[in-house]
């Protein structure tokens, strides 16, 4: 008999093979370790009423917003699954993930039996569901959204938690910037002793907390969500503040401070959550912060697509500049395409292209699964570039880059 010789793997096979395998570090999410009780999201009811879909389901079935939120959470699920998934297609982006979600646990899409779906996560223990999303997502840490300042995460930092190591802390600090009226009597009743008019033993004082909750906590960066126009400096209680506090704070401790620049609050109160919307910002805000304060090191992610060109060439300029993921509504395939190419194309291999800003912990499996392929795509053609030039990549070639991609980059960053 003739002997078989074993087929060579195509460049794009090996690429994807890589691509699917390799672990991830995920850099941004709202997701939490069992130690935070209710704050850990997660089933098919929490799926299907995360705010996207919410938004969506007020375009198609229009109701009177606060009879929809005196709903139960299961017939506010019951009510999205029958207008968006049974009486039309779920062609969108956060339809499809939740088919994905349930597609890769096993469970038949095809039968649209949102009760049997239900049955699958009521027999599961939290602690076992953590391990299958890891697995199926294949993630190998994930860097948690913790913000003193909410009412139900404060207390279970005071308990001296034994801590998941496969969850990674991140210190929230928006409250300080954009809500100072609110967080200052919160500082006093912890026993800061500060005073609204951010004078220089007030800034000492905010230092002190930063100082006290990083040792607490050991965040991997400082992180804010501003709005848009955010401007850096101008006469505002938050230019002070990161100036005088985040900054010198970040440089003693080498905590970069996470920039998530964009949002626009509130656009329609009604929706909650789903009411937040998108604006541009201007860049010369984050080139001053990088030129002025080399020592320190920023990472950011803009939530405009219109942001994204300049954003790049900024991190071109700035090595202490590390730009990350598709944020919020730039979390579609297309978008995501787009981004990366321009990424790789003006930097290399120095960018984090994705985190999956999880609220939910099924949203893990989704929103990386979907990732993976459109990264794979992008890597395809620019190997495939290479190797028009005579330039061959090998297997564990690859194998370097895909981490580093997936996280091996952000963590070369920290340790600078």
């Amino acid at each position: 008999m003739p002997i078989l010789k074993k087929k060579t793997a195509t460049l794009a096979e090996r690429v994807e093979t890589i691509v699917s395998q390799t672990q991830v570090l995920d850099i941004h999410t709202h997701i939490y370790d069992t130690n935070f009780g209710g704050l850990l999201l997660w089933g098919i009811d929490e799926l299907l009423t995360y705010h996207y879909l919410i938004a969506e389901v007020f375009r198609v079935a229009p109701m009177p917003y606060d009879e929809f939120f005196k709903m139960t959470k299961a017939k506010q699920a019951d009510y999205i699954w029958k207008n968006l998934f049974i009486d039309r297609s779920p062609v969108s982006e956060a339809c499809r993930g939740i088919l994905t979600c349930l597609n890769e646990l096993g469970l038949d899409t095809g039968s649209r039996k949102l009760n049997t779906y239900r049955a699958f996560f009521k027999k599961m223990k939290v602690e076992d569901y953590i391990n299958l999303v890891f697995k199926t997502a294949k993630i190998r840490s994930v860097i948690m959204t913790n913000n003193p300042f909410d009412d139900d995460e404060f207390p279970v930092w005071q308990n001296k938690i034994k801590r998941d190591r496969r969850f990674r802390a991140a210190l929230r600090i928006d409250d300080l910037l954009v809500n100072w009226e609110m967080a200052c009597p919160k500082l006093q009743s912890w026993g800061y002793d500060v005073e609204a008019g951010l004078g220089e033993f007030t800034l000492s004082e905010i230092r002190r907390f930063l100082e006290d909750w990083t040792k607490l906590i050991r965040p991997a960066y400082m992180a804010a969500s501003l709005g848009t126009p955010f401007v850096y400096p101008d006469d505002s209680a938050a230019s002070r503040i990161i100036e005088n506090c985040i900054l010198p704070v970040g440089r003693e401790k080498n905590l970069p401070f996470a920039l998530m620049i964009g949002v626009k609050r509130n656009m329609n109160p009604g929706l909650g959550l789903a009411g937040d919307s998108v604006g541009k910002s201007p860049i010369e805000s984050v080139e001053r912060l990088c030129a002025d304060f080399p020592d320190n090191k920023f990472i950011a992610t803009m939530l405009s697509r219109e942001n994204q060109h300049e954003l790049c060439i900024t991190a071109r300029k700035f090595p202490n500049l590390h730009i990350f993921g598709c944020w919020w509504f730039l979390n579609n395939p297309s978008i995501i395409e787009e981004m990366t190419r321009e990424r790789l194309e003006l930097l290399g291999l120095s960018v984090t292209p994705q985190h999956s800003d999880a609220r939910v912990l099924d949203q893990l499996i989704y929103k990386w699964s979907h990732s993976r392929k459109t990264i794979s795509r992008v890597l395809v053609d620019k190997y495939t570039d290479l190797e028009n030039t005579g330039w061959t990549v090998s297997d564990s070639e690859l194998k370097r880059d895909v981490k580093a991609l997936f996280g091996g980059a952000f963590e070369e960053f920290l340790k600078r």
